[in-house]
This record gives C-alpha cells, sequence and structure tokens, in this order.
C-alpha cells in the first residue's frame, strides 16, 4: 500500500540537501505491509471505480490521500448538517455556520505536522515522459523507479488515454501528438508490449497522423535524446545563445536569454546543452524497436530538414511565424560550423555554470519539473559518477503524486505554500478561530518557515536572478523561487494570523524587519506598466513572443504583467499600510498603489470581466481584479468597473444557482460553460468577487442562490467533490489544484455567513456564535468599502 510522507518522514538520504528539516516535502513510499486487509481492498475499489468512469470524470479526487486521513476524518469534531438546503431557499446563518465547521473541520484533517496542506498538482501529460526517458537515457530507471511505481505510472497513463486512442497535453484535454507519442514512449519503457489494446491504439494514432515527426519541438527534444528521432528534425537550440552581450545598450542585448521568463530560460539552458553536445542514450533493443515503431515510413527514409517544421494540427496552439522559420534556417546551416568548435566548448561551459547554479540554489528542486529532468541529464552527460548527479536523484521524488488514478509527475514539487497561504485567510474570513485555531497555529508555522530569509548566491546579476530575500515561494524555502503573488498571498496570511485578537493563539509574529524585506521584494515586482509579473520584472519586450519555439504554448518569452500578481501585491501593501500607517514605506506603497490600479483597471475587457491566466479563467481573473479595485476603497454601487464587473459575473450564475466555466476559456479566450452541474471552485470564486464590490448591497439574491448551491455540493464528510480541472498555465495546459475544493467554498461561505447574513463590516470586531472575535480585517479580500456602511444588516438598493 503507498503511504503518504510529510517532512518528518522523509529525510535520511545521504545526497538530500534541506535548509529547513524538509518542511513541506512531499513523497510516497510503496510499503506491502502498511494498511488493514480492509484499506487495501478499498484502494482497490476506488482504482476500479475511477478506470470504470475515467471518460466521464477525467481528474482523481486525491482519494488515497483522505484514505490515509480517515482515521482524524472519523474523530473529527464537526459534521455539515445531513439535511440538504431546498431549491430556492435563502440560506440562514446558522445553516452556512454548521457547513463551515463541518468543513474546517473536515480540511483540518489533511493537514501535516509540519502546517502545510498536501495535494495532488497534477495534470500535464508531457512531465512523466520526461523524467522517464531521462531515467532510462541514465541507466537508472529501475534503481529510482522500484516496480511498483512503474505499475502505478502505467496505470496512470492507462486511465487517461482518451477513447480515440491518443493522449492529450493534460488529462482534460482532446489527443495531441505531443501528449499521445510520448506517452507511447513512456509506456514502452515502462515493460509494456507494442502489441497490447492501449499501446496499439496509441500507435494507430500516431500513424493516422503522419508519424512521430509531426511532434511538438519539446517532443522531438525528448525523442532525439532517447535515439528514436535524429537530431537533425529539431530546430536548433544553439548554447552560443548564452555567450550575448546582456547589456541593453547594443540592442541585441534584448535577445539574451537571461532577459526571458524565467521558467522559459531555465528549461531552454539544460535542452541547449543537450542539444549542443547530441547527448543521446546508448541503442539498445528496446529503442531500436520503438524507434521503428513510432513512424508508418522506413526510419531511414525520413526527410529531417522537412521535419523540423512538421507539427500535427492538434498541437499547433502558437505556429511559428515566418521570420522564426528563417532564424531556424540560418541556424540550422550554422550547426556544422558550431559543433565541436572552440565556441561551442565555451558555451557548454556557460550553461553548465548556470545549471549548477540553478541546482544549488534550489537544494536541486529545481524551478520546475521540465528542468530538473533535464538539468539532471546535464550532470549525468558531464559526469555520471558525479557528486551533482547524485544530489539530483532522491529529489525526483519531490515530484511524484499518487491517487486512485495512478502515479504522475507533478508540475511543481507541490502547491504547499500557495494552498496554506489561501487555507488561512479562508479559514481567518470565516470568523471561526475556534474551530479553526489548530489548523491556524500549525498553518503559521509552515508559513513562517517558508518565508526565504536568505539571498541567493551572488553575485545575483551573473545568474540573472531578482531578489529574494523577503519573498515566499510557491512550495517550499527548498525551493526558494521568489513569486510575487505566492509573495503577496504568504504575507496577507501571515499579517492576519498575527492580528488575531486571541493573543499567543498561533504563536509569536514574523518580525517587522521579515516584513518590511517582504514589502520590499513586492515592491520590487512592478513594471513599467503598473503591473506586477511573477517572478521577475518583464526585462525584454513582448513582441519577441514572435521567437516562440513551443508551438504548445502561448506567452512564454518574457515575464508579463498578471491581474493576479497584481491584485496580490495591491492587497498586501494595502495590509502592511493600513498596520503600519506612517512609515517609511508608506510613500513608495502610495505611489505603487496608484500605478496597479491603473493597470487593472486599463486590461479590464469591455465585459467587465478579467482574464485569468492562472486559473480556471474568467471567474478566477475576475475574482482577482474585483478584489484589487475594492481594496483601493471602490464599490460596485459607486464604481463602474466594479459594476461591469459584478453584471459580467452575474449573468453567468446558472440556473442551479452556481457558476461553471470550462478550461476551454482559457486557450479560446472566451468564456465558456461547463456541461453538467456547476463548478464549486468556479461558484465560490464568482461569489467572492461579488462580495469583494460590495454587490450584496445592491441585490444579494445571486449570493444566497450561490451559497445554496455549495451547502447542497458539500458531502457528508464536509468535503467537496472534485470536478474539472481548475488551474493553468501558459494559456493553453491545464494543471491540478486539488486543494482548491476545500478552500474556496470554506472562504466564500465564510465571507457570505459574515458580510451577507450577519451584516458585519470589514473592520468590525464582532464576534462568531462560538464567542471567539474575529481579527482586525486586513484586506484579505476588501477593508475599504465598508467603512461608510452601516454595521447592520446592509439594506438591499
Amino acid at each position: 500500500m503507498w503511504k503518504f510522507l510529510s517532512a518528518s518522514d522523509s529525510g535520511g538520504h545521504p545526497h538530500l540537501v534541506s535548509l529547513n528539516g524538509n518542511k513541506g516535502r512531499q513523497t510516497w513510499e510503496f510499503d506491502a505491509k502498511a494498511g488493514t486487509p480492509e484499506q487495501r481492498e478499498r484502494v482497490e475499489q476506488l482504482r476500479a471505480a475511477f478506470t470504470a468512469n475515467r471518460h466521464v470524470q477525467r481528474h482523481s479526487a486525491d482519494e488515497l490521500l483522505r484514505l490515509q486521513c480517515a482515521d482524524k476524518i472519523a474523530a473529527k469534531q464537526h459534521a455539515p448538517p445531513t439535511e440538504r438546503i431546498a431549491e430556492g431557499e435563502v440560506p440562514k446563518a446558522e445553516q452556512v455556520e454548521q457547513h463551515l465547521k463541518g468543513a474546517i473541520s473536515f480540511y483540518e484533517c489533511l493537514q501535516q505536522d509540519d502546517g502545510h496542506f498536501p495535494g495532488d498538482y497534477g495534470g500535464p501529460m508531457f512531465l512523466m515522459p520526461g523524467m522517464v526517458i531521462a531515467l532510462y537515457t541514465c541507466g537508472q530507471l529501475d534503481k529510482v523507479l522500484r516496480k511498483e511505481a512503474q505499475a502505478e505510472m502505467v496505470r496512470y497513463l492507462h486511465n487517461h488515454q482518451n477513447s480515440d486512442g491518443g493522449f492529450g497535453l493534460h488529462i482534460e484535454g482532446g489527443s495531441t501528438m505531443f501528449g499521445t507519442a510520448l506517452s507511447y514512449v513512456t509506456l514502452r519503457l515502462l515493460g509494456e508490449s507494442a502489441d497490447t489494446p492501449a499501446a496499439t491504439a496509441a500507435r494507430n494514432w500516431i500513424h493516422s497522423r503522419g508519424g512521430a515527426n509531426y511532434i511538438t519541438s519539446w517532443g522531438k527534444f525528448w525523442l532525439a535524446v532517447l535515439g528514436v528521432y535524429s537530431w537533425d528534425g529539431q530546430n536548433p537550440l544553439p548554447p552560443e545563445m548564452w555567450l550575448l552581450p546582456y547589456s541593453s545598450w547594443s540592442g541585441i542585448g534584448y535577445l539574451h536569454p537571461g532577459r526571458f521568463w524565467c521558467h522559459c530560460r531555465m528549461v531552454y539552458l539544460p535542452m541547449s546543452y543537450i542539444y549542443g553536445i547530441r547527448g543521446t542514450c546508448k541503442e539498445t533493443p528496446l529503442t531500436a524497436a520503438i524507434r521503428d515503431e513510432l513512424y508508418p515510413v522506413p526510419y531511414a527514409s525520413i526527410d529531417w530538414n522537412a521535419a523540423r517544421s512538421q507539427i500535427a494540427k492538434e498541437d499547433l496552439y502558437y505556429p511559428h511565424p515566418m521570420i522564426q522559420d528563417v532564424l531556424w534556417w540560418v541556424l540550422y546551416k550554422a550547426e556544422a560550423v558550431l559543433l565541436g568548435s572552440r565556441l561551442r566548448k565555451a558555451a557548454l561551459a556557460e550553461v553548465m555554470t548556470h545549471i549548477h547554479y540553478e541546482d544549488e540554489n534550489t537544494r536541486y528542486v529545481d524551478i520546475g519539473p521540465v528542468n530538473k529532468v533535464i538539468n539532471m541529464l546535464c550532470c549525468w552527460f558531464e559526469d555520471p559518477d558525479s557528486l551533482a548527479f547524485k544530489k539530483h536523484l532522491p529529489r525526483l521524488h519531490d515530484y511524484l503524486w499518487v491517487a486512485e488514478d495512478g502515479m504522475k509527475m507533478q508540475g511543481y514539487n507541490g502547491s504547499q505554500l500557495w494552498d496554506t497561504s489561501f487555507a488561512v485567510q479562508a479559514m481567518l474570513d470565516s470568523g471561526l478561530t475556534d474551530v479553526a485555531a489548530g489548523a491556524l497555529k500549525k498553518a503559521h508555522a509552515y508559513i513562517e518557515q517558508s518565508q526565504v530569509v536568505t539571498e541567493a548566491a551572488p553575485p545575483l546579476s551573473r545568474y540573472y536572478r531578482h531578489i529574494s530575500r523577503g519573498a515566499w515561494p510557491f512550495s517550499s524555502r527548498d525551493h526558494g523561487w521568489p513569486i510575487s503573488d505566492c509573495t503577496g498571498e504568504g504575507f496577507k496570511a501571515a499579517l492576519g494570523l498575527a492580528a488575531l485578537q486571541q493573543p499567543g493563539l498561533v504563536g509569536e509574529g514574523i518580525s517587522r524587519e521579515r516584513l518590511e524585506a517582504a514589502v520590499r521584494v513586492i515592491l520590487s515586482y512592478q513594471n513599467s506598466d503598473g503591473g506586477m509579473a511573477t517572478y521577475e520584472n518583464t526585462r525584454s519586450f513582448h513582441w519577441l513572443e514572435i521567437l516562440n519555439p513551443a508551438e504548445t504554448f502561448g506567452d512564454i518569452i518574457v515575464d508579463y504583467s498578471y491581474v493576479e500578481c497584481t491584485s496580490a501585491c495591491i492587497t498586501a501593501l494595502s495590509a502592511f499600510d493600513r498596520l503600519y500607517p506612517g512609515s517609511s514605506w508608506s510613500k513608495p506603497i502610495a505611489a505603487a498603489l496608484a500605478k496597479a490600479e491603473a493597470f487593472v483597471r486599463r486590461i479590464q475587457r469591455p465585459d467587465g470581466s478579467w482574464y485569468g491566466s492562472w486559473g480556471v479563467c474568467f471567474t478566477y481573473g475576475t475574482w482577482f481584479g474585483a478584489t484589487a479595485l475594492a481594496c483601493r476603497g471602490h464599490t460596485a454601487a459607486s464604481d463602474p468597473a466594479l459594476h461591469k464587473a459584478c453584471s459580467f459575473l452575474v449573468g453567468k450564475q446558472r440556473l442551479d444557482g452556481g457558476w461553471g466555466e470550462s478550461y476551454l476559456s482559457c486557450q479560446d479566450k472566451v468564456y465558456s460553460q461547463l456541461e453538467g452541474e456547476s463548478h464549486v471552485v468556479n461558484t465560490a470564486w464568482a461569489m467572492m468577487a461579488l462580495l469583494a464590490a460590495g454587490y450584496h448591497t445592491i441585490d444579494p439574491k445571486p449570493l444566497h442562490k450561490g451559497a445554496a448551491f455549495l451547502m447542497r455540493a458539500q458531502q457528508a464528510s464536509g468535503d467537496w467533490p472534485q470536478q474539472h480541472i481548475s488551474g493553468v498555465f501558459n494559456r493553453n495546459c491545464m494543471i491540478t489544484y486539488a486543494n482548491y475544493r476545500n478552500i474556496f467554498p470554506i472562504w466564500a461561505l465564510g465571507l457570505y455567513r459574515r458580510l451577507v447574513l450577519l451584516g458585519h463590516t470589514r473592520d468590525s470586531s464582532s464576534s462568531s456564535s462560538s464567542g471567539q472575535g474575529d481579527r482586525a480585517w486586513l484586506c484579505a479580500v476588501s477593508d475599504f468599502w465598508h467603512n461608510s456602511q452601516p454595521s447592520s444588516k446592509p439594506s438591499k438598493k
């Protein structure tokens, strides 16, 4: 039986390096003796149920984690009411409170001893194949992944094969050559015969689209590494790019990869090394067989020069402009001169310097799963016996997650800090701090332990790194990359915990010096357009997107300003300035807030919505946009932009009272309704946007209906169902946030109960029915619009 291991259980490896005792580390271990016979039988039931329903419900429900927490769940203090709220009934405060108590009590059962909330962060289908190919190339596949893990990976691939035989870019997507060819190769490397039904169906899909030569550029890279695709069919990835001058005075400096978005440059950095040395797996009988299986024509007859530009129509989200094809042709011709030259050797040495810096400054976690495994591969090609390679191997397990659908590779080493920060704000906004006290105390410890307290190794400019001291990362301090919205949300959670009226409830707050370090980082993210980007400032021009070589993803070349990042920074800076008025930071904060508000207003769409770049999609973006403006003191009653945003959301409410948005909104950039019932996460986001804007003082009916839907959807355990996928990156790839189904319904119902049913203002020190005082409100959603409102129930206007 598979066991989830948290920080206290996951140490001990001689090559595992950690800054804080592995706080936040998430791994799974197979133990044949673990669990009771009844639990093992239950696991098989869950697996069978998922497989039987896999084409209807493609998303796993993280049931193995919940099963491991079954004893705590059974012993929890509160459960939601068994009687369902009737259609059309306006919820009562007492009813909502009982639902909230059940929800908080359940969610606390999933929390780990170090304070974080673990959860599935899978979804993309192209991540695990890269790891399997890299391990096979290094001769480490069977050493790192025991047979039980490999069996779970095969289960995962079988469960997420589409009915047409192909595999998608992500678990809910239509079949693509990228997903299908890489998944086919992975099945074969994991021991599946070429004549099984799954392999046969995938191979038929590949052949019917012309063969694996029609895979995207990232797929071409991995197939070339395995030796089943020619490097001549790969558009150039010259490491010499890293020798260009960085300075902008020459103009060419704007093309330096150090100016690219960090995820983009940190993927193409090791890719360029492998390409520069033509790093290829030693041929085996299996790779020779796969090479023949991937193409409907003899391998020797393939025109590799033509294959460089061949992409299946299902994959082509971002077509190459002509200027890019011309550039690739020139660089392709130049390879004959560069390969093996002194310039190439110098470039390769420069690239490896940056790879080692990235590895060491992230404790070999690396910024994400793609560069993680390619960095590892580079270290192996450089020296198979190196300490660097050995340090990479245990960190692979940080990226693996097991659920009832099998074992997957996650899009990060988890979303620990992100989820925990949101969970804290949700529980604080419920007003039920007595119910949540234990969870809040542990979460406070994790948030404190996750703040980045030292800079990456100097000199930062040499390695194109942004400042990081004072920031919060997405996952753990060991990962350490600073992110604007993670810093904003972690910062607000820390301030909210410190402001609780019960002294000593969660422990000593984070010091003023560390808070000011966070303010400094947040201010540093502001771009000239007034908005905030993700990890760094925008360092080059948006028109460089014409050089985007990844046909599958959009907007990857530079780090853009986003409504989500900007909103998180607006609310965080406002909270600090309110807590410490008249500080030395007040003037720079005021200037930054004015510019940030102008940016948020400028990017609002004509229909009133905001496009969400990191969640699905317009409900997500509009929550952030509305929150930002509301935090600046505006209301739907007085601000046309907020009123239009509320009108947009109310117009999308469905007959069941909820909201339900499809991931197609992200890729098509047009609001797309889900089929079937509404989605609890979309519903919560929409409600929170309406509440932030004060729309309930205009018309509370949409909030009543939304709350009733969330209450009806809640399960008897206090959990909510896992529905469609709710995260996204780079416009086109969806990703799982398993904790969202718990966090955001709690947050929305908590705000609804307090603001609509109890009529509290955001600044009041009102009491919940349990007798505990609420925190002093710090703009977690909106603090200011209520200042002119009476503290009694708002009247309908």
